[in-house]
């Protein structure tokens, strides 16, 4: 009998790697220019052509390698970050895995051109499939460059499942700002297409955020800093009344590395809470600063997700140091931070303005947990409430509203009814509509109602590309960062004709001329900023049916304001008619019913 289990080639293997290490463009990117700061450049550029599908090189000024190190590092699990398995919990580079090289390298062609200072002729590289093709000296300049040509080019499958140009360039230009907004020290360059969109000289931080993202975050940003011996934090917030409807613009760095944390922005919103709207976000760049021994970062191949050894101190310390912050620039009711029992050292004392309690040596004789205690008094609720999940619904009382008689199609909508019958429709908690059918009862809900209706007139707007702009007297300013701006030249054909007018000045700024009839009086910079959200936060990125997706966001936010408003007479009489005559009186465009039909009996069983 023939043994079933064997070794994989190193190529397969290579290639399962990359499944995890290369999703699509935007990972290579993120690889490559953390592997030009781990070799301690002072310049890298980034140059990538249709998105990156074609090609993509970085190239930097670093230490660069020698050959048998050029040739090493297209080996699986090699590496110069590590040696042994206790180097994991002592990290401060970027890249430590020893698969990223190897990886890129088994799914597409790659060449490599690296000098070392001290080198007087550099190697010169190709791969292909995890094939050496070619390997000579050559002149080049010190540092590394590294020309990434056709990606997945062996696996269709895979690139097939790339998404159209703006959106797969959306997440380059996200790990480009990243990688940009960590290292301020260095200088960067990005082109795409042969064009030069950012052009980064060595500066602070606070010049960086403006370089990056517009010249009007230079008014909006206020300087966040605590010093503790467990963790320092550094960076900036926004001021509360520049929050947005869109994400992506909020950055947590620990020891400058980019992670990911729903538990960490908890933190930060729970600091902003009352400060602003519910549903926008506001913009932070926030460095947090540790011990290596105090945090995991070896959880996932991307190394976005991180583990804290005292999440809760992190969380109490983050929302403490984000509130002072914001009184000490005004923008809420000053604290007397002196007088704060949370700020008092653990031998009881006072402690200085803005400082926080020391977590080693002679100050700190309990562990952390101990010492933050009285910090977590009225925050434990907060912690724990989103640990859970739980969400608060708010309690209203129930009545009714004058009823109208109308005749409606809703008629022939059900089979006990007959035409032209009289009716009556009355309005509940301001959210629901109740029609009276013969033995019987009607219950819409009056949103869903609405955005049935506003869906299908802006789908029939999109086919016959004849939505009506509402004018604006005074043109506004489309705030975007570049990524968004991306996202826009996708959507700009069916927002246009929707009836959104947008403009370009020669400085590539977008203005809005004109927004759709209809959408009652929200301001087009929040709409326009809550679709992109949207759009961003689908389950899928844009693909073939993206115009009906569009249609579909903008009936939801135009819906809102019917989500408790009080109706006149002739208001619920034209939804009902309105709805009975859409294309799907039954289900809203996300898939939700939208009425329920009781007989005489099924109400009769819920009083009884």
């Amino acid at each position: 009998m023939h043994n079933l289990i064997k070794m994989l080639p190193d190529a397969i293997a290579n290639q399962i790697a990359a499944g995890e290490v290369v999703q699509r463009p935007a990972s290579v990117v993120k690889e490559l220019m953390e592997n030009s700061i781990d070799a301690g450049a002072s310049f890298v550029q980034l140059i990538v052509k249709e998105a990156g599908k074609v090609s993509i090189q970085v190239i930097d000024d670093g230490k660069g390698m020698s050959p048998q190190d050029a040739i090493m590092s297209f080996e699986r699990h090699a590496t110069s970050k590590i040696s042994k398995a206790e180097d994991l919990f002592a990290i401060r580079t970027m890249g430590f895995r020893g698969e990223a090289l190897a990886s890129i390298a088994s799914v597409a062609q790659v060449e490599l051109k690296t000098r070392r200072k001290e080198d007087e002729l550099g190697s010169l590289l190709r791969m292909e499939a995890s094939v050496l093709k070619v390997n000579e000296q050559v002149a080049a300049p010190k540092g590394t460059s590294i020309l990434v040509k056709n990606l997945f080019y062996n696996i269709p499958a895979r690139r097939n499942f790339l998404k159209s140009n703006p959106v797969e360039m959306r997440h380059i230009l996200d790990e480009f700002q990243r990688i940009a907004l960590a290292n301020p020290e260095i200088k960067f360059s990005l082109v795409q297409n042969e064009q030069e969109t950012y052009s980064l000289p060595v500066e602070k931080l606070g010049k960086r955020i403006v370089d990056l993202f517009g010249k009007t975050y230079r008014e909006q940003l206020a300087a966040c800093e605590e010093n503790t011996n467990y963790v320092s934090i550094k960076g900036y917030v926004g001021r509360p009344e520049y929050a947005k409807k869109t994400r992506g613009e909020q950055f947590f760095f620990v020891n400058n590395r980019f992670i990911k944390s729903s538990y960490l922005h908890h933190a930060v919103m729970s600091a902003y809470e009352r400060l602003v709207p519910e549903g926008t976000f506001p913009f932070y760049v926030l460095f947090l600063t540790l011990d290596p021994a105090h945090i995991d970062i070896n959880v996932h191949p991307t190394k976005t997700e991180i583990k804290f050894d005292d999440e809760r101190s992190i969380y109490a310390i983050l929302q403490a140091a984000i509130r002072k912050t914001l009184s000490l620039n005004h923008l809420i009711p000053s604290l007397d931070f002196d007088a704060n029992v949370n700020f008092r050292n653990p031998g009881g004392a006072p402690a200085p303005t803005g400082s926080i309690p020391s977590f080693s040596g002679s100050n700190s004789p309990r562990p952390v947990q101990d010492a933050w205690k009285k910090l977590y008094e009225g925050l434990n609720d907060n912690i724990e409430a989103f640990e859970r999940g739980d969400v608060a619904e708010p309690t209203t009382n129930l009545f009714s509203e004058p009823a109208t008689t109308i005749q409606s199609k809703a008629n022939t909508w059900t089979a006990d009814s007959s035409s032209h019958t009289n009716f009556q429709v009355i309005q509940i908690l301001n959210k629901f509509l109740v029609v009276t059918l013969s033995g019987g009862m009607l219950l819409i809900d009056q949103k869903k109602a609405y955005q049935r209706i506003l869906f299908d007139q802006f789908s029939e707007n999109l086919v016959k590309k004849n939505g009506v702009s509402q004018q604006l007297l005074f043109p506004q300013i489309l705030r975007i960062n570049p990524a968004d701006a991306v996202l826009v030249e996708e959507i700009l054909g069916d927002i246009t004709d929707l009836g959104f007018g947008l403009t370009k000045d020669s400085e590539e700024n977008y203005w809005i001329q004109g927004v759709p009839a209809g959408i009652g009086e929200e301001d087009g910079q929040n709409l326009l900023e809550g679709i992109l959200e949207q759009v961003k936060n689908e389950a899928s990125d844009l693909g073939q049916n993206h115009s009906e997706k569009i249609a579909r966001i903008l009936a939801n936010r135009a819906a809102i304001r019917y989500q408790s408003k009080k109706l006149l007479a002739e208001e619920m009489s034209a939804l009902v008619e309105q709805l009975f005559a859409s294309t799907n009186p039954s289900y809203s465009p996300n898939g939700e019913i939208i009425s329920r039909q009781l007989n005489e009996a099924e109400i009769g069983q819920l009083i009884g």
